[in-house]
């Protein structure tokens, strides 16, 4: 019986991971125009963060990003800001990034997402640990 309840539950845990979308990813440009190759950069960097998303398992979250060049006049220094926001039920996370390349701006708001997306993974975590910790040494 037991067996038979965790073959049931990794497949339809498989079914869920192969069917379902578990983010829609929403992208804003400004200054810019949004081509297929930058469109495809975004969602294959994006979709990396699905993986961490999973973990918490929250069943559907939303990702904002947008792109922007500052101006249209200015050709160099830090000209494209990113901003990502992640809608996570209860919760939302924001980084920003600032580059003189697109590609730059794209990765360093990806990584900032991912330790953001940590740091609320291990506080969701931990919280609960702790009060079992409180509640055992209490008791004894």
């Amino acid at each position: 019986m037991e067996y038979e309840r965790q073959v049931f539950h990794i497949l339809d845990s498989a079914f869920y991971f192969l069917n379902s979308k578990i983010m829609k990813i929403i992208i804003k440009t400004k200054n810019l125009e949004l081509t297929d190759s930058l469109d495809s950069l975004i969602n294959k960097k994006m979709k990396g963060l699905e993986k961490f998303i999973k973990v918490l398992k929250k069943d559907f979250s939303e990702i904002f990003i947008e792109i922007e060049k500052e101006t249209k006049h200015h050709k160099k220094g830090d000209v494209f800001i990113s901003e990502a926001i992640i809608r996570l039920p209860g919760k939302s996370l924001v980084a920003k990034s600032h580059g003189d390349n697109l590609l730059k701006a794209i990765t360093q708001v990806r990584e900032e997402l991912e330790r953001e997306i940590k740091k609320y993974k291990t506080k969701i975590i931990e919280l609960p640990r702790r009060k079992y910790r409180k509640t055992k040494r209490e008791l004894l």
